[in-house]
């Protein structure tokens, strides 16, 4: 990642957690730059911020030091691409809405015009506050501003409920996506229906027959059009790792090839783009059985029978304003059967996806593939992380859309 994020700590108990995202991004390749608030700094010391993000952090001395050739705060707004505010607290968020600049950070802020990520985080009798809650709206109500959390859980204070800070793989992702979207909302008005993870076709209550898919690639997927302002229902088959609520996603939980046919057909009538991320099996046990067979019960041949096509069946059902993208996982030579299942299927577009190659394949945090449409066009998407990955994808799709809207 090679944005540059400027991260404004506000003082609460949660800017520990900022430490985490701080050396995480460094780790990343991003150049990241910090201001402490003076409640900031009972918090967290400049030392130890000062190390983890490898240069000087400000505090609001810094704004009054002569060894700047230019004003600080009008510095550092240029120079940041994104703004994260974690904590932010209740004090700093009634100074954004009113225009306040006492202290560098909402010097900075005002003096400035990069997309700002907020993660509020208070106690909860604070957070629910009438007033409190007017600001948040208002805030809201500014582009600029992008919102993360809070979520609920247990606070300092031994409070269980809403204001607890976003997690930081969370305040991470949604990073990463500005990094690459500059604070666009090109989705705002879009219902994307995205499915994800693997199916397991079980013989028994222990055993079934599945893919290693980690759900990993549909969840990117969801995340980035999320934090491009769609409208997503994300249903999950089994994923290594589930979604955690306060990510703010319509999902679904489902096991086996039916449920997830029976979930997708449901949601599909109001879907304006349908992205079949999931990878379902293509056979299942003809039998069921209740209880654990022994081993020596096992069958030496099991008999199977074909799963339904999903994709196929939603390619029959499509409408003309909807948009329906699959996935094609291949080994070897990926574009033509990827180009045979986008006819077959009545695809607007499919993703060649080479699990074959090293880092590419299922469970790996990054990916690669080949989009190809209905057009013809074939754009190749080197290895990148699947955050990266899934907003080139939705450009794509947005290009595509708008291509076919116009051929209409």
């Amino acid at each position: 990642m090679s944005a540059r994020i400027l991260i404004g700590i506000g003082g609460g108990i949660a800017a520990y957690k900022v430490c985490e995202v701080i050396s995480a991004l460094v780790k990343s390749g991003a150049e990241v730059k910090a201001i402490l608030t003076p409640a900031a700094e009972k918090f967290i010391t400049p030392l130890t911020l000062t190390t983890l993000c490898r240069q000087p952090v400000y505090t609001d001395e810094s704004l009054w030091s002569p060894w700047h050739s230019r004003p600080l705060h009008i510095e550092l707004g240029e120079w940041a691409d994104v703004m994260v505010l974690a904590p932010l607290t209740a004090n700093t968020l009634a100074k954004l809405v009113t225009g306040f600049a006492d202290n560098l950070l909402t010097n900075v802020v005002l003096a400035s015009s990069m997309p700002i990520l907020v993660a509020p985080a208070m106690n909860t009798t604070m957070w629910e506050h009438a007033v409190v809650q007017r600001n948040w709206d208002q805030l809201l109500a500014d582009p600029r501003y992008h919102a993360i959390g809070p979520g609920v859980g247990l606070l300092a204070c031994d409070t269980v409920g809403d204001g607890r800070m976003a997690e930081p793989s969370d305040l991470l992702s949604y990073i990463q996506s500005l990094g690459v979207t500059k604070g666009k909302r090109d989705l705002i008005g879009k219902h994307l229906l995205i499915s994800t993870g693997s199916t397991r076709e079980h013989l028994d209550p222990v055993r079934f027959i599945g893919n290693p898919a980690s759900g990993k690639m549909g969840q990117a997927l969801a995340l980035a059009a999320w934090h491009r302002g769609a409208e997503v229902e994300l249903i999950q088959a089994w994923v290594a790792t589930p979604l955690r609520p306060e990510t703010h996603l319509t999902t679904l939980a489902v096991t086996s090839a039916a449920e997830l046919q029976s979930a997708m057909l449901a949601a599909f009538p109001q879907a304006d783009w349908t992205i079949m991320a999931a990878a379902v099996g293509d056979v299942k046990p003809a039998q069921y059985f209740t209880e654990k067979l022994p081993k020596h019960s096992l069958p030496n041949d099991l008999p199977l029978q074909p799963i339904p096509d999903i994709l196929a069946e939603l390619g029959q059902h499509k409408q003309g304003h909807q948009r329906l993208i699959g996935f094609a996982a291949q080994t070897g030579e990926i574009v033509s059967p990827a180009q045979e299942k986008l006819k077959h299927k009545q695809l607007d577009a499919i993703v060649a996806n080479p699990i074959d190659q090293a880092q590419s394949g299922f469970g790996s945090d990054r990916n690669q593939g080949i989009f190809i449409d209905v057009r013809g066009h074939q754009v190749p998407i080197p290895l990148c992380s699947k955050l990266h990955m899934a907003h080139q994808l939705l450009d794509l799709i947005c290009d595509l859309e708008t291509d076919l809207s116009r051929i209409a």
